[in-house]
């Protein structure tokens, strides 16, 4: 076998080999020296490039420095940002953007609002959350909150129509429309105790009325008819620092209650006032893990509260308690001269979710998370 020499594409630098076909016998040899060229073409680029950079005057290395330190510190703010499976929560569950009504059920469309915010990603932000707070405290006693998160959606779309929790549903639990007065019945014996001081602090703001239509703190909320207010002290979790100085003692109230939901997404407190003629179109709340309490204020005659077909009325100084994450609606068919229907909602923690459960619920569901 013959070796057959390439032709020759270097520079004249490597003339004298041309001259000396004798040590070009072999290919290796040529690559070993087309090799050394090329380090050497790298040292010259390297040098050049060095006295380019001796070159620039200070202000220009200023420039390309700070540049530098803004890249660098994007990268890392980037890197550490954790992706939002849902949005931050600070709006009313029944709020002042509810505008519609879809196949039948009451739905707003705040992008804000935890019960109709939907995203493809939360079971999997949930999960997170959970695992984020094992590592911090323990998996004791979580095997229930762990199976709900795992088999969400199976349990959301498997739910019987009478109760489809939105956002949450805790296996498990038991299930009934309404709950005994015994359910809380520390809570239950405090607000009703405390009647007349949540009445006449709703009388001072409902005198606000009678100057404007909207007085400010309240909330109007989307209805078939009629008109439906709301003042919240608490508000998925965070009070409303101005309405709770305008209600001093109901909110201190709040701080007595043992089984108050104060702490997440699902825990609200707020004066709920029905004008006669209105009707709240039947709708689901987001989980099951709470029991909503309603402390008669003003209940006048033909208004009632339905809960999974189950109707019940009001009455005055007395706590009606219920799973909203069941099917229900509410209206108020009396006389205008009787006035509005009143009720001080809160919500309790539903009596068979455990303290640990508790704890863990509050640290996945807290606001902004």
């Amino acid at each position: 076998m013959v070796w057959v020499p390439l032709r020759s594409t270097t520079t004249d630098r490597r003339a004298p080999l041309r001259a000396a076909p004798a040590r070009r016998t072999t290919m290796s040899l040529e690559w070993l020296l087309d090799w050394s060229w090329s380090l050497d073409g790298l040292r010259d680029f390297i040098a050049t490039g060095i006295q380019s950079f001796r070159d620039c005057d200070a202000s220009a290395l200023a420039a390309v420095a700070c540049l530098l330190l803004l890249f660098v510190w994007y990268c890392y703010h980037v890197g550490r940002e954790q992706p939002r499976a849902y949005p931050t929560v600070n709006a009313l569950m029944q709020s002042a953007e509810a505008n519609g009504v879809q196949n039948g059920f009451v739905y707003c469309h705040s992008p804000e609002c935890v019960r109709c915010a939907h995203h493809d990603g939360l079971n999997q932000k949930l999960y997170h959350n959970l695992q984020e707070y094992a590592k911090r405290y323990s998996w004791s006693g979580m095997g229930r909150i762990h199976k709900g998160i795992r088999e969400q959606g199976r349990y959301l779309n498997s739910r019987p129509s009478i109760q489809k929790p939105e956002v949450f549903f805790l296996p498990d639990l038991p299930t009934m429309p309404y709950f005994s007065r015994d359910a809380q019945k520390h809570d239950v014996e405090l607000l009703e105790r405390n009647f007349q001081t949540i009445l006449c602090e709703f009388e001072t703001l409902y005198k606000a009325f009678s100057n404007c239509s909207l007085p400010q703190g309240w909330k109007m909320n989307s209805t078939p008819s009629g008109e439906w207010f709301t003042f919240y002290l608490v508000n998925q979790g965070m009070c409303v620092p101005r309405n709770c100085r305008r209600c001093p003692r109901t909110y201190r109230l709040l701080g007595s209650l043992r089984t108050c939901i104060g702490n997440n997404v699902f825990g609200n407190a707020c004066i709920s006032v029905l004008s006669p003629g209105t009707v709240i179109a039947e709708h689901y709340g987001p989980t099951n893990i709470r029991i909503r309490c309603h402390l008669g204020l003003k209940t006048p005659s033909n208004c009632e509260l339905v809960v999974g077909g189950e109707p019940q009325c009001w009455a005055e100084g007395r706590c009606l308690l219920f799973d909203d994450s069941f099917l229900h609606t509410a209206f108020h068919e009396g006389p205008p001269e009787e006035g509005p229907r009143v009720v001080f909602m809160v919500d309790l923690w539903h009596p068979n979710v455990a303290a640990a459960e508790r704890q863990a619920l509050d640290f996945i569901f807290a606001p902004g998370r």
